[in-house]
């Protein structure tokens, strides 16, 4: 792990800890990590925590601690300690391969079902929504997201449910005012229903950007979620996802398929691979689909990062190797998570775009 890999680990540890409203402060730009003087402790050090003590309202060690628990057993990190008022000291772990490793397959033995879990095991839901249609796609949603972790529940709307819903892959189960309050969600701009949006963008355009921003947000339904660009961050997901199938399918015209034979440097793909059972259950607990898709594109940017520098395939005369198998292993199981996020979402993960 290099400095500029523990530099984005510890920023992706920060973004957590905001997204999850353990932490209140801004989310910096970067995050500056330096070899240990002399005499201190581990390899590398950050102070973070101390700038970020003043904006939180926290003592700088308390942040460390948030922090330190969000860095704790990611791919490449030994040991995570808080020295002083609250710097943050990471010991390497060399033997990083073995833990990456059992990770990537994981992902692959598990599939589209990874990250399910039972952190609402036991817990009876009932989501009610008004009649309108970001309250009744975002309910809907949470309620797949419950079901993953266990939960049962069913969801329920004001009134009957607008025939558009069903194309949006929405299903209510009665309506009613039960004595429950609504999913709280910004409505939609005044006029924007179900037929217009699925006329206007389609059902996977429409769906990403109802859920996408967090539910006191405004949903931002304009041409952009069309691009067919990277810049367009549904697109940048999925595209994501098509690349890493397509990887596999010319690593089987070459002869060879996927295997973790040996250790692949890529620990942002690695962390967020391993974040997803943990992002899955903060979705569920807290209600918030928006947090699953801020995660896919952490996934889709991290796959890239692997794609150009460490490329799955042989080029040029370069015959396959162990270290392409397991490139595209990793690949493979970015491409896995990409899916099974997409289709809690309700969105289509293409095999080609």
């Amino acid at each position: 792990m290099t400095p500029a890999d523990l530099s984005r680990t510890v920023l992706h540890a920060v973004r957590r800890a905001v997204d999850e409203d353990a932490l209140r402060a801004p989310v910096p730009a970067r995050v500056r990590v330096e070899r240990t003087r002399p005499g201190g402790s581990g390899d590398y050090a950050c102070a973070v925590a101390l700038q970020l003590a003043g904006p939180a309202a926290l003592p700088a060690r308390e942040v460390a601690a948030l922090l330190r628990d969000r860095v704790a057993g990611t791919p490449g990190i030994g040991r995570v300690e808080i020295t002083g008022p609250g710097f943050l000291n990471f010991t390497l772990d060399a033997s990083a391969g073995a833990t990456g490793a059992a990770c990537v397959r994981q992902v692959l033995e598990q599939g589209l079902r990874y990250g399910w879990g039972a952190e609402c095991a036991g817990q009876l839901h009932r989501l009610h929504h008004r009649r309108e249609v970001r309250a009744a796609v975002v309910a809907g949603t949470v309620m797949k997201l419950l079901r993953a972790q266990g939960a049962r529940g069913r969801t329920t709307c004001e009134g009957p449910a607008d025939p558009g819903w069903e194309r949006l892959g929405v299903t209510v189960d009665a309506h009613g005012r039960p004595p429950v309050p609504p999913v709280e969600t910004r409505p939609v701009p005044a006029g924007a229903t179900a037929a217009e949006l699925l006329e206007r963008l389609g059902a996977d355009a429409t769906r990403w950007g109802l859920l996408r921003p967090a539910g006191h947000d405004r949903a931002d339904l304009g041409e952009a979620l069309l691009v067919q660009g990277e810049a367009n961050p549904l697109f940048l997901v999925r595209y994501a996802h098509s690349r890493a199938r397509a990887l596999s399918r010319e690593a089987g015209r070459l002869g060879f398929t996927a295997g973790y034979d040996q250790d692949v440097d890529a620990p942002a793909l690695h962390a967020a691979l391993a974040d997803h059972p943990g992002v899955l259950a903060s979705a569920a607990r807290h209600q918030a689909p928006d947090r699953l898709a801020r995660h896919l594109e952490t996934v889709a940017h991290a796959f890239f990062d692997l794609h150009d520098t460490c490329p799955p395939l042989p080029v040029g005369d370069e015959k396959p190797s162990a270290a392409h198998r397991s490139r595209l292993a990793l690949a493979e199981a970015a491409g896995t998570v990409l899916a099974g996020g997409l289709s809690l979402l309700g969105i289509s993960a293409p095999e080609h775009l």
